[in-house]
């Protein structure tokens, strides 16, 4: 098991699913995995010709049902070995759960299902299996978030005392949808992508990107959720202001409006004794701001333990599983890789049956997942509300 090449089988992916050539390159990566199947569309004659179309062939099966029942007949080695879901958000939990029960690990796309009841379902699910389940928050793969992990938790920044954690994009300024543009249609649709659009989407990465750096909580929101775009069934602008659970103070914003905006996810975490900025469209670049000192500006792969900055006891994990000599750009494709060579380190281990070490550390967890949809029904209470404070459900 420890050298043979992981296979995957998709659920979803056909059709001009444009996430899907992020995790296929991704999983390629590390030359350790392979797609080996896949149920890629929901009509099945479509399904089995989008596989038939794959650059190299696949299995193709007509719905994900038959897929992981046929492939949980197949020996080791042969059969798909992780179910990846790249499906619009309706169509998550019950592949997920489907393949939980059959006895494959999954990794999931964000957010984790349609409601805090479903994800529930997986939590226990997961928990009672003993078995690896990842949810695809991509921007905590980059090298420099676990930087910025390490830095804000070790101490050298102080107590946190504020955190703004926005993402900023203007792809839906106008009402993209009712032209049939495929990748807008179903993210304002309730039915398939629940009672937030900009916040399930996108915010829910910027607020794991505030909990993965820090390890604080959010205690309680009071939110505003809007429809800037008339017609607009769903927000496409989301602003959250929050208690943490350490006594500090955040902000979580997203916004799907601001024509000009690519993919301006952001980070800025202002301590005690220094602030931290980070923005995924310059995602090789940590800058650290110390007071009475110059700015110091971190580059991926250009710092080392003991450098007078960084302790000389930095876990050297951190530090060498960069892929790339610094001054090569990584990605968002390395980003991705880096959270599925963490996923399948504990597949690796669940399959030998040692404990597998799904702490939040490599990648998102399930738990992360209930978190990102008690997040937004929170905030969807407090903005019906008028932005009334909304205390947070504690973790499972």
């Amino acid at each position: 098991m420890s050298n043979r090449l992981l296979g995957v089988g998709l659920v979803g992916g056909g059709g001009g699913a444009f996430i899907v050539n992020a995790h296929g390159k991704a999983i390629l990566m590390d030359g350790t995995r392979r797609i080996k199947c896949g149920a890629l569309h929901q009509d099945p004659k479509l399904a089995i010709q989008f596989a038939e179309a794959w650059p190299y062939y696949i299995r193709g099966y007509p719905d994900y049902t038959t897929m992981i029942a046929e492939e949980a007949k197949l020996p080791l080695g042969d059969r798909m070995d992780i179910v990846v879901i790249v499906t619009p958000n309706f169509a998550h939990f019950d592949p997920a759960m489907t393949a939980l029960e059959a006895g494959f690990p999954v990794f999931c796309e964000k957010p984790l299902c349609m409601s805090t009841v479903e994800a529930e379902e997986l939590v226990l699910k997961v928990r009672e299996l003993k078995i690896p389940f990842g949810v695809a928050h991509t921007y905590i793969g980059h090298w420099t978030s676990r930087l910025a992990r390490y830095i804000v938790r070790s101490g050298l920044l102080g107590d946190v005392r504020w955190v703004d954690s926005s993402y900023i994009q203007g792809w839906l300024a106008s009402k993209i949808e009712d032209v049939g543009q495929q990748q807008a249609s179903w993210r304002v649709d309730p039915k398939q992508a629940g009672i937030s659009g900009c916040g399930g989407d996108i915010a829910t990465h910027a607020l794991m990107e505030l909990r993965y750096i820090t390890g604080l909580e959010v205690a309680r929101v009071s939110a505003h959720l809007e429809k800037f775009v008339p017609g607009r069934q769903l927000d496409d602008h989301f602003t959250a202001y929050c208690d943490l659970n350490n006594g500090g103070k955040a902000q979580v914003r997203a916004s799907q409006v601001c024509i000009g905006f690519k993919n301006d996810l952001g980070i800025t975490i202002a301590g005690t004794k220094g602030t931290l900025c980070w923005r995924q469209e310059e995602s090789e670049k940590l800058t650290i701001m110390l007071p009475g000192q110059p700015d110091r500006v971190y580059w991926r792969g250009a710092v080392s333990p003991g450098d007078g900055f960084l302790p000389a006891d930095m876990p050297q994990g951190l530090l060498v599983e960069s892929t790339l000599p610094s001054g090569h750009p990584e990605g968002l494709h390395d980003a991705f890789a880096r959270l599925y060579r963490g996923f399948e380190a504990n597949v690796r281990r669940w399959h030998m049956g040692s404990a597998t070490i799904d702490d939040g550390s490599l990648y998102a967890t399930v738990d992360d997942g209930w978190m990102g949809l008690a997040f937004i029904e929170s905030c969807v209470e407090s903005s019906e509300r008028d932005g009334a404070w909304v205390s947070m459900p504690k973790a499972l």
